[in-house]
């Protein structure tokens, strides 16, 4: 049996597996606070503490590089060593793989119930295909085709510098370079970025801020749900929230296309991570596909390139599972 593992900045979602013949419903699946434990070896052993199966192997995915079975995690204090789990543990094998390449290692796997296609395009058979997940941070994998199968391929892409496409994302990234020695998307494409944008907006004078939403930022040691919530209330959308939201998905779907671009992604992209299926109103295709193509000479090509959300929460523990039993084959 396979223990899979997503570990995310905020949250960590573990699941033991029978078989690779069905990876749509593990045996035992719980979900951590990731910031509660001191280290990853913590939690699983909270988990492992609940399970009363005869567990051998584990696939985690972590939201970090991965090197010789090493990961210092993004966005979490941690320091994961697969040798380590494996000792402490008492298990036979322990796989680690980047969250995105997890996510990727899952896009061949979903369903047309996983997805919601902001573009169908026009798919070239064999194309690679691009992942890009605002979450916590910003990740980024793409996938290649070998002739027998995709083969996915993780990158650090969500840590590239900031490219700013109007104005006010060029006043974006001077307001960010007085507070930070490296301005990369992630720091404004992400749950981390999201109050990056509204700190912006508010300082610069955009908008004022109500004093009930101020006091509610102010209360939560993280501002980023309540942003989005503000920016999507039916009625009455506050309007920095708003224009925060905006500004986001603008940043989004131009880093998407740059990604499309750089893999050649002319068999799809995937958007993943857990903000986009959150905010799917302001996925507007139109709008979408004029950000995400504006890109001069190959603006016609990346017109026909299908953009897909993922749906499915469990996509980066499908993927894990799928590469442990892969590996183990």
């Amino acid at each position: 049996m396979l223990l899979a593992g997503d570990v995310g900045g905020t949250k960590t979602n573990l699941a033991v597996f029978a078989s690779a013949d069905d990876l749509r419903t593990p045996l035992l699946e719980a979900t951590f606070p990731s910031g509660h434990f001191p280290s990853l070896e913590a939690l699983i052993q909270e988990f492992m503490s609940q399970v009363r199966l005869p567990v051998k192997q584990a696939s985690i995915g972590v939201a970090g590089p991965v090197a010789d079975g090493q990961s210092k995690t993004t966005n979490l204090p941690w320091h994961v060593d697969a040798r380590q789990l494996r000792e402490k543990l008492q298990l036979e094998s322990v796989l680690l793989l980047n969250d995105l390449a997890a996510i990727a290692n899952a896009v061949p796997l979903l369903k047309p119930e996983d997805l919601h296609t902001i573009n169908t395009g026009k798919p070239r058979e064999g194309g690679a295909l691009a992942v890009i997940a605002p979450g916590t941070g910003l990740g980024e994998a793409f996938l290649s085709w070998n002739g027998t199968r995709y083969v996915a391929h993780e990158s650090e892409g969500g840590h590239t510098d900031f490219a700013p496409t109007t104005p006010l994302q060029v006043d974006l990234l001077r307001y960010m370079q007085a507070r930070f020695d490296h301005v990369s998307c992630e720091r404004v494409c992400s749950g981390i970025g999201l109050p990056n944008i509204f700190a912006f907006l508010k300082d610069s004078g955009y908008a004022r801020v109500p004093d009930d939403l101020a006091q509610q930022i102010a209360n939560t040691p993280d501002p980023t749900p309540i942003i989005v919530n503000s920016a999507l209330e039916s009625r009455n959308p506050n309007e920095i929230c708003a224009e925060t939201l905006n500004l986001f998905v603008s940043i989004l779907s131009a880093e998407a296309g740059n990604l499309a671009l750089k893999v050649l992604a002319t068999g799809g992209v995937y958007l993943g991570g857990g903000i986009p299926p959150r905010i799917l109103r302001v996925l507007e295709p139109a709008r979408f596909m004029s950000t995400f193509s504006h890109k001069g000479r190959f603006a016609e090509m990346l017109k026909v390139v299908p953009i897909h959300v993922i749906m499915n929460p469990k996509a980066a523990l499908l993927g894990a599972a799928a590469y442990g039993f892969d590996m183990a084959s």
